[in-house]
């Protein structure tokens, strides 16, 4: 058992030769190349589903029911039985055919080219037509000889009929236009993916600029954290600008300076004077000195009256 695509069987005798190649007839018949197992005996069976799919049936099973008679249709595994081999097994295998696939010979096939409504298939229903109405004048359908035959072991060359010769034309026609279209619309498809990355390249260089761009404006707005001072650091800033200019304001700025490099100062008159010892009127002028001079600023009262201090 042979398995066919688009190739011929092996050589056969004279009695088994095709007077036109099973290939080219099913190709216009059917216009498409169909998978082909053929026997020993030279009877070629088809895939089913292949053969209902190309010709527009919906349903492989419903379209056999309806068109084709019950000994043209078998499985593969009952075809197999008959002839099988261990190379047939691996031959089924190879080309992804299982046992259990329904079959069609080439009589169920022409049964289904005749049901089905495919434009390809008109010009070959037509000659089928013909025939028959030959058949029926005249008594008998043979096509013309060759006027080149081969060797005389190979069997008698014919004539292909005029109809099929037509339909194979076109089919082929057919099959150039499909390949040009679809090697343009190949063509057009790489160029419209090359302008995507193109620009998904300038959409991702924007981005990045973007984020450069936003990095940057946060960095600049970003306040500057300013160096964490000590009490004896800000004493010495205030006493090298010459702000603190006498022992009593030294001792009053001593009292606040702890609190003030952390924040707030929160501070009465008479704690500070608790704290240094001096009279109320005097740390109340010291104060003034303070806050005149710009070592801290006050922001306002607490709850308990005690005023604010800042630094400025």
């Amino acid at each position: 058992m042979y398995e066919q695509n688009n190739t011929p069987p092996p050589t056969r005798s004279a009695a088994h030769q095709d007077a036109i190649d099973v290939n080219d007839f099913v190709f216009a018949a059917t216009g498409a190349r169909l998978r082909r197992l053929t026997l020993p005996d030279g009877e070629h069976w088809f895939v089913a589903a292949d053969v209902a799919t190309e010709l527009g049936y919906v349903n492989t099973r419903q379209a056999l029911l309806a068109h084709v008679s019950p000994d043209c249709t078998r499985s593969l595994g009952e075809i197999a039985q008959d002839v099988c081999t261990a190379d047939t097994s691996r031959k089924l295998a190879g080309h992804r055919l299982q046992k259990s696939m329904r079959m069609v010979s080439l009589k169920g096939l022409i049964r289904l080219v005749n049901g089905c409504t495919k434009p390809e298939c008109v010009p070959f229903k037509t000659w089928v037509d013909e025939v028959i109405l030959t058949v029926q004048q005249q008594g008998s359908y043979s096509l013309e000889p060759a006027a080149v035959q081969p060797a005389p072991a190979g069997g008698t060359a014919y004539v292909m009929p005029e109809q099929v010769v037509d339909a194979l034309v076109r089919l082929e026609e057919r099959n150039l236009q499909m390949d040009e279209s679809l090697a343009a619309f190949a063509g057009e498809r790489n160029d419209l993916l090359r302008q995507i990355n193109r620009s998904q390249s300038r959409m991702a260089d924007a981005l990045d600029d973007i984020v450069q761009a936003l990095g940057r404006r946060a960095d600049r707005s970003r306040p500057v954290s300013e160096a964490v001072l000590t009490p004896q650091e800000l004493l010495a800033r205030w006493k090298a600008k010459n702000l603190v200019v006498t022992d009593d304001v030294h001792a009053v700025a001593a009292v606040l300076a702890p609190t003030l490099v952390r924040g707030e100062a929160r501070y009465r008159v008479e704690e500070i004077a608790t704290r240094t010892g001096l009279p109320h009127d005097r740390v109340h002028d010291c104060l003034r000195m303070l806050l005149k001079r710009g070592c801290l600023r006050q922001t306002g009262c607490a709850a308990d009256g005690a005023p604010v201090y800042v630094r400025p």
